[in-house]
């Protein structure tokens, strides 16, 4: 173990002063420790902004992967109790199951070949998506608004509108 004040023995002369800049090796080995320390205080503040923002994704992933896949049973498990559907000027008020039946229709229907999202925000304990669906039967534009509950986000309303792209 290195004891303070020893330094280096190839900088450091036999009374503690270094060699190459006059200073003493008590202070290169002080100077030495403070940017290690500031290497780590910049290391633990890059890990905690890095996990604080995987924390913040307000959009599940797993519901952009269902909708670019068209799986709908994936997108069934992000759905909350009741859910506000329009499919196209069809408009109801669901529980789940109902809401997930309407969804497989509609994707077998219309077979996914791919999914963008366009925009997302976040407020409160809400957030939302907007993005365009492509299938064989055209582009769809997809609005996706999730509530937050019990820290996890559940969709309570989706609207999927034809486009003209």
């Amino acid at each position: 173990m290195r004891q303070m004040g020893r330094g280096n023995s190839d900088h450091c002369s036999s009374d503690g002063e270094d060699r190459r800049s006059g200073f003493s090796c008590v202070a290169h080995e002080l100077l030495n420790d403070m940017r290690m320390k500031k290497r780590v205080i910049f290391l633990l503040a890059c890990l905690c902004f890095w996990a604080s923002s995987l924390l913040a994704q307000d959009v599940p992933v797993g519901v952009v992967v269902a909708f670019k896949k068209g799986n709908s049973q994936e997108l069934n498990r992000f759905l909350g109790e009741k859910v506000d559907l329009t499919i196209q000027d069809r408009t109801t008020t669901a529980d789940r199951n109902a809401a997930g039946a309407e969804i497989t229709a509609f994707f077998s229907q219309n077979k996914v070949n791919g999914f963008n999202v366009k925009h997302q925000g976040k407020r409160d304990e809400s957030s939302f998506f907007v993005g365009t669906l492509t299938t064989v039967n055209g582009s769809f534009r997809v609005n996706c608004f999730f509530k937050r509950i019990q820290n996890k986000y559940f969709i309570h309303q989706i609207r999927i509108d034809k486009t003209d792209e």
